[in-house]
């Protein structure tokens, strides 16, 4: 693909009469190897042979929004070109000439966004970044995108939505994920109350009894005392987690809905990975007949 790219800036390739090529009918681009296989299967939106396919859509999303985005801009480039392209042939230009000019400044202008690597690698991130590319990893960094105004500008111009239209998705969208994530942090509060603290408390308390048994039994309980001394330590860590998280699903957020979304990413989200983390840690230490929830060793190897 490079090789590819690389030739129609510097103006096409010759012909070629190689088998098992197809013409494309522009004289610009080289006889381009037939691909029966996938391009790259690191993607979650994959270039599969001939196509662009979502994979492994979760159960709760709809294909349809982003699929209405993605024909705006198809539609938008091929306006582009097929105007560009009119406005040549009408000033008396031939058709290939008007094409072989069009193309390599349309490779130049975009080339950056090319990548054929794998995706989800650190080394793509720090890439992205050097060629001035965005990179928003979560909803609440990716929602402003939807009323910024060339955006606006765009789907307004093709009657795909209005300015009124894409301002209240902007908000719908952002109240849906400040509710989701309330919806979340009120499960992990009662599952780490109500399962993980009393089976973690019922734990400490055994450990607590042998350890005093032992040492009153005149043995050194030096390892079973230590094991006692970082289960407490983990189990206050996730009654602080808990409170915290509490604290945070409990405070009003002021301003509109992106305000609440915002506050539900920077402070609830991040108190539930802290009660995970804990939770996970007592998980690999708290004796299997009094932990409460499939662990993940029988989710993903046993059960």
């Amino acid at each position: 693909m490079n090789d590819i790219i690389e030739q129609i800036e510097k103006g096409g390739a010759k012909s070629s009469k190689q088998g098992g090529l197809f013409e494309t009918g522009v004289s610009i681009l080289p006889k381009i190897p037939k691909e029966a296989g996938d391009r790259n299967r690191t993607s979650p939106f994959a270039f599969t042979g001939n196509k662009f396919e979502f994979r492994a859509v979760g159960a709760s999303a709809n294909i349809a929004g982003p699929n209405t985005i993605l024909n705006t801009i198809v539609a938008e480039s091929l306006d582009f070109i097929a105007t560009n392209l009119e406005k040549a042939v009408a000033g008396g230009k031939g058709l290939n000439k008007a094409i072989q000019e069009l193309l390599p400044t349309i490779i130049k202008e975009h080339k950056k966004v090319i990548y054929n690597g794998d995706n989800y690698t650190e080394e793509w991130h720090k890439e992205a970044e050097k060629r001035g590319l965005p990179n928003l990893k979560n909803t609440v960094d990716s929602l402003p995108a939807v009323i910024k105004k060339e955006n606006v500008e765009l789907l307004s111009k093709y009657k795909v939505y209005s300015e009124g239209e894409l301002k209240s998705r902007y908000v719908i969208l952002a109240e849906n994920y400040a509710k989701t994530i309330n919806i979340e942090a009120l499960t992990a509060l009662n599952i780490a109350r109500t399962l993980i603290l009393p089976a973690a408390l019922r734990y400490q308390g055994e450990v607590a009894r042998t350890v005093a048994s032992v040492k009153a039994a005149g043995v050194d309980n030096a390892a079973q005392a230590e094991l006692l001394k970082s289960l407490t330590a983990t189990i206050t860590d996730l009654q602080k987690s808990t409170a915290a998280l509490e604290s945070a699903v409990n405070h009003h957020a002021e301003g509109d809905p992106y305000a609440h979304a915002k506050h539900m990413r920077d402070n609830v989200v991040t108190a539930m990975a802290d009660i995970r983390k804990h939770a996970d840690m007592l998980e690999t230490v708290i004796a299997d007949d009094l932990w409460p929830l499939p662990t993940y060793r029988e989710m993903l190897f046993v059960r």
